[in-house]
């Protein structure tokens, strides 16, 4: 039996295909941003730091407040204006997190971690990719309320997407954090690694961020070197991941191995070890004789190694 056949359906990449048309010429439109947000269905995706809330339902809840009904639940630090789905405005309303922890005690609502929301199913992966757009922008302004370069208190303009400081007129604008996460093959064998973080079962994809001046091939080589001592030539791209933890983006790729010799940086790897086709196989079905597992399929390094074991990754 093939390898896709053992495996089943592809499962969906979390945090991606965003159904939202951002409408990034609306941003300095105040008049249409407001109108948008008092509009018979508006919808606000609730966020208190790392934590969303959302209404209970069955077989999934609900993410999306009105204006009045989110605006109940406290003073908004920010709101961010995500876009439209068919002209219904979304937004990203931030509440302080002692607000939303407060939140767990009603019984209408569940208030949980974004991670948690997403492995667990809570609610349809059409609104992970909007909350996770709300969650880093909302996460960045957290971190920059006063200028770099003078230091004095910034103002929200751009319907959220930019802040300007009145003092040195610098523009200000949210950034994503590049990082390669990538699959090292050998034959029939791939390198995964164990990062102490892990759940004490869990092997990974290697995974680095991206310096300046540094294109993604070259980091996927420099970081597999330092963490791992494996030295790599040919570099594919697969594909990339928005990861708002707080505001990355993953960019997938494998990777041809020149060496097998492992030398694992304790200062970032608890292990690192090659793994047969079919161990991950089994890792990915859950059904490892010794317990192993991969991340789930949320995550990009689950589809990095699925379309490995597929037979999908070519370096000619």
């Amino acid at each position: 039996m093939s390898p896709p056949a053992i495996l089943g359906p592809k499962p969906h990449l979390g945090y991606t295909e965003n159904r939202l048309e951002r409408a990034a010429e609306l941003r300095t439109d105040r008049a249409a941003i407001d109108a948008m947000a008092q509009g018979p269905r508006a919808g606000f995706y609730v966020i208190g730091g790392e934590l969303i809330v959302t209404k209970k339902g069955a077989p999934l809840n609900d993410p999306l407040f009105t204006f009045a009904e989110a605006r109940a639940f406290g003073p908004f630090t920010e709101t961010i204006f995500l876009g439209h789905d068919k002209n219904e405005g979304r937004f990203g309303a931030g509440i302080l997190q002692d607000a939303a922890e407060a939140l767990k005690a009603r019984d209408d609502l569940m208030v949980a971690d974004l991670r948690s929301i997403a492995v667990q199913g809570l609610v349809d992966a059409d609104h992970l990719p909007p909350i996770a757009e709300a969650k880093a922008v909302l996460q960045w302004h957290m971190r920059h309320r006063f200028c770099a370069s003078c230091g004095h208190a910034t103002d929200t303009v751009c319907a959220g997407w930019k802040r300007d400081c009145p003092a040195c007129e610098t523009e200000h604008f949210p950034r994503t954090d590049p990082v390669v996460i990538m699959l090292i093959v050998d034959g029939d064998n791939c390198l995964l690694g164990r990062s102490p973080r892990f759940a004490p079962t869990m092997w990974s994809c290697l995974a680095g961020f991206i310096e300046p001046g540094e294109s993604f091939e070259d980091a996927v080589r420099r970081e597999t070197r330092e963490e791992a001592g494996i030295i790599c030539g040919r570099v594919k791209y697969f594909r990339s991941q928005p990861w708002p933890f707080p505001t990355s983006l993953m960019i997938g790729c494998h990777a041809e191995a020149l060496s097998r010799d492992i030398v694992v940086d304790r200062t970032e790897l608890e292990d690192a070890r090659w793994f047969s086709k079919n161990e991950c196989i089994a890792m990915l079905m859950r059904n490892h004789p010794d317990g192993l597992t991969m991340p789930p399929p949320v995550a990009i390094a689950h589809h990095i190694v699925r379309a490995w074991v597929e037979d999908e990754v070519r370096f000619d």
